[in-house]
């Protein structure tokens, strides 16, 4: 996970803050989840990186068990 806020004006500056920034990502590699809150739970919002299997080969053969 990159980044998680229950302030939305926190998670929309720190989307700027990665879209102007000298530091860039890579945005297909990006999952952004909205938990929407209800009645006693807060929005939640999550900014996280895909993470590459790295139980497969890099030929892209399963390895022999």
């Amino acid at each position: 996970m990159l980044f998680e806020t229950q302030d939305e004006s926190q998670w929309h500056a720190h989307l700027r803050h990665l879209r102007t920034g000298p530091q860039r990502i890579d945005w297909s590699m990006t999952r952004v989840d909205t938990f929407c809150g209800r009645l006693m739970q807060p929005t939640t919002y999550r900014l996280s990186l895909f993470v590459p299997d790295s139980t497969h080969e890099p030929s892209g053969e399963q390895p022999d068990h």
